[in-house]
């Protein structure tokens, strides 16, 4: 009796757990997203993960292809088109050369900021105590390029320098493209990469703003002042309005051979400057950014008081422009914006 009731038992048993069985069977059947919802969560958490930042990034300056540390600790800067840049995205700097930057620069007042001196006479052996990570080149410095590269043998050196010389063929092109460059460049160091291409595009409709506000008929003439005297700067030479020429197409008031390609200006008189008659004149005032000297006369007032420029058009129109006051020293693409604002609002009177 009892083995009876026993078998009876195990048989109840094994019928319960085969019923247990089924409706589990049935139930993933019946709804096909219940054992994929771990995945499904699991892919999309994956998919979202923000991406790690690279430690380096390759860089191409004027002599190939860099390999430079992404965000890098220990930086100098020796290029006057990057400091503006740089100092408005607050990257801080372990040695700028003071001598040759504008005095409101705040790497300037910072004491902890070393002062490599100026590119005629650079105390490059400040660089080997330093031992930077990142040494950036340029334009003034950019000779010095193997020297520093051997100082400092660890760090990686770029030199960022662009030709605009009237020698390099079209230095227009160059200054739009070396200026674009270079700002891409500065934000994949620094992990600016929206910044860069904000300025990039302040930048680029800066230059349009300023092709549509010229005529294309009036004449112009560019000088740089310094030290009382006005120098003829001449077209598609120099940094800074030579270039401008080619990319606004601007017709010159005045053309010499063999014009210099510095901010010294031509020695052409300035009854040759009054004789071309321009229509506009556009006034780089040198000593603006670099003379301490009280007794210095500012190029609007030397401009003003030029007998022999007192009948052109430019001056009896009131056709001039200047460029802003720290040009020399501050040769970044946040000028030339500023420059081509000036030129467009002006031309546009």
């Amino acid at each position: 009796m009892r083995k009876s009731i026993s078998r009876k038992f195990m048989f109840m048993m094994v019928a319960a757990l085969a019923l247990v069985l089924a409706a589990c069977s049935s139930n993933e059947a019946t709804n096909p997203n219940a054992t994929s919802t771990n995945a499904t969560d699991t892919s999309a958490s994956t998919s979202t993960a923000t991406p790690a930042t690279p430690a380096t990034v390759e860089i191409t300056d004027a002599h190939g292809t860099v390999t430079v540390p992404v965000n890098p600790t220990n930086v100098v800067a020796l290029d006057n088109r990057t400091f503006e840049t740089l100092a408005n995205w607050d990257v801080k700097l372990a040695a700028v050369p003071k001598e040759v930057m504008p005095a409101n620069s705040p790497y300037v007042a910072d004491e902890a900021v070393q002062n490599i001196g100026n590119h005629r006479e650079p105390n490059l052996e400040l660089l080997a105590s330093i031992q930077p990570d990142l040494v950036i080149v340029g334009q003034r410095f950019s000779g010095f390029y193997e020297d520093i590269k051997k100082l400092v043998p660890n760090a990686a050196v770029i030199d960022l320098t662009f030709d605009v010389s009237a020698e390099a063929g079209t230095p227009g092109e160059n200054l739009v493209n070396g200026f674009k460059d270079t700002t891409t460049s500065l934000g994949k160091i620094f992990d600016k990469e929206e910044e860069a291409s904000q300025l990039n595009a302040e930048f680029d409709k800066s230059i349009e703003a300023a092709k549509a506000a010229y005529n294309g008929e009036d004449t112009v003439m560019s000088v740089i002042v310094s030290a009382g005297d006005i120098g003829f700067s001449a077209p598609h030479s120099g940094r800074v309005w030579g270039p401008l020429y080619e990319i606004f197409n601007w017709v010159p008031a005045l053309e010499v051979d063999k014009s210099s390609a510095d901010h010294q200006g031509d020695d052409i008189s300035v009854e040759a400057i009054a004789q071309s008659n321009p229509d506009w004149i556009f006034v780089l005032d040198r000593d603006a950014a670099i003379s301490s000297d009280e007794a210095s006369v500012p190029a609007q007032d030397v401009i003003d008081n030029a007998p022999a420029l007192k009948n052109t058009t430019a001056i009896t129109k009131g056709q001039i422009m200047y460029a802003p006051n720290d040009t020399y020293t501050n040769e970044s693409i946040e000028t030339f914006i500023k420059i081509f604002n000036n030129l467009s609002e002006t031309l546009a009177k």
